[in-house]
């Protein structure tokens, strides 16, 4: 294990999902083995999350202290553990491809979740977990949703719910929106007129995301608010499904072609009408611009609608190199304390959140740069929410050592996760709502 890693940027083979080698275990085992070997000689990645201590520790209690002594049952524990953040292939690891080794650690990892999906070992939690459209629709009726609300505040609630469901009594759960972000945004004509500059149209389509839509709209409005303060039309997009990345990451791939054949027509068109298109969650752009794009190489459409798909501050600071980003700040932000989302970071698109808030005067920006251990649902697990409490520990101690005036996440649900570990009775803010309070809009 001592040669040199490679120093070529990576890239990313697609992924193999539909040929039925995918699914072949004893192949996997194969795999996985290797992968394991070459991990367990570099260790490079042990700070990232618990896949990688696990497999350490079950390489050095085993008797040879190597990879032939970890029994091959005890593989899906390093399996449990991933969640697909990406950070180890794109920030950490030596020997992807073009590396000769050409390890892909994530998408191994998916490999066994789908194998694990197929053989029918997934929980009936996980899968309904992971059913975002099912979930929102029926916890965001009027009625349901404030009874939904307050049960989840009630500490012998959340006990049943954990003996029952094995969702953790003490993690944080999102609320829920009886008036969803889809019933408080427009939908506009094809013909809006819009500013293009080099690399943006100068309109933007709007992918609601499950979380923004049915969880939080708030950033959602604020989102809207700061682009047409800067002369960019936003529009609703007009249908949608969930993007995708939970079932990705139980390993339903099958339910990801599903969602790709009801959204990525409708984006398509969009962007064929001369739209732009962004989300606010960082998973769901990853998983247009990345995860898809490898699920389905071949297919026209879906290349489009990655190259059309955008970071919402990436695309900010795109308008801004032809100045056309508004600074007509009205008020400083004093000191931020802001957290790089992983599926943010893993985009290579640079620090442009941290970019776009340091151009508002009387603030300064600390980017946290490690992994809130969140993940959607990982952290409201019975068996991972003391994992997931143990890797948010230092973005908390971060936070705490600036003593902010305000912080937060792109991704909504880490930021929330982060504030719920500080347990101080502080409230995240997204970038966005930042953003906007800093204008004054």
């Amino acid at each position: 294990m001592a040669r040199e890693g490679n120093l070529e940027a990576p890239t990313r083979h697609p992924l193999d999902w539909q040929n039925p080698a995918f699914y072949d275990e004893a192949a996997l085992y194969q795999e996985m083995k290797r992968v394991f070997e070459i991990c367990h000689g570099c260790r490079r990645c042990v700070s990232l999350c618990q896949s990688f201590p696990t497999l350490f520790d079950l390489v050095d209690v085993s008797e040879t202290m190597e990879i032939d002594g970890v029994r091959k049952e005890d593989y899906w524990k390093v399996v449990e553990h991933c969640y697909l953040c990406d950070l180890c292939y794109m920030t950490k690891c030596p020997y992807v491809p073009p590396h000769e080794w050409n390890l892909d650690f994530p998408h191994l990892m998916l490999r066994a979740k789908a194998v694990h999906f197929r053989k029918g070992q997934t929980k009936l939690r996980d899968k309904l977990l992971t059913s975002t459209d099912m979930v929102g629709k029926f916890c965001g009726i009027p009625i349901v949703a404030p009874t939904v609300n307050a049960v989840n505040k009630i500490g012998a609630m959340r006990k049943l719910l954990e003996d029952v469901a094995g969702i953790h009594a003490e993690a944080w759960l999102p609320e829920f929106s009886s008036r969803p972000l889809r019933s408080r945004l427009r939908v506009l004509p094809d013909d809006t007129p819009a500013e293009p500059t080099a690399g943006t149209t100068g309109k933007v389509a709007l992918f609601a995301t499950c979380y923004m839509n049915r969880n939080e709209p708030g950033p959602g409005e604020d989102l809207v608010a700061v682009f047409e303060h800067n002369g960019i039309p936003v529009s609703l997009v007009p249908s949608e499904q969930c993007c995708g990345m939970p079932k990705l990451e139980l390993g339903d791939l099958e339910a990801v072609r599903r969602a790709k054949e009801n959204n990525i027509p409708v984006l398509a068109r969009l962007v064929d009408a001369g739209w732009d298109l962004t989300a606010l969650i960082p998973s769901c752009v990853l998983m247009f611009k990345q995860e898809l794009p490898l699920m389905f190489p071949a297919d026209p459409e879906v290349q489009k609608v990655k190259d059309a798909f955008f970071d919402p501050f990436e695309y900010l600071m795109l308008r801004h190199r032809e100045g056309k980003l508004k600074t007509d700040f009205k008020q400083g932000l004093g000191k931020v304390s802001y957290h790089a989302a992983c599926h943010q970071r893993v985009q290579n698109i640079g620090q442009k959140t941290r970019e776009c808030l340091s151009l508002i005067p009387d603030t300064t920006v600390d980017i946290i740069e490690r992994c809130s251990g969140h993940d959607g649902t990982y952290a409201v697990k019975r068996e991972f929410h003391p994992s997931a409490m143990k890797i948010v520990k230092p973005v908390v101690n971060r936070i705490n050592q600036n003593a902010p005036d305000h912080y937060g996440s792109d991704c909504a649900m880490a930021g929330h996760h982060i504030g719920h570990a500080r347990a101080d009775g502080s409230a995240p803010e997204h970038p966005i709502t930042l953003l906007r309070k800093a204008y004054g809009l």
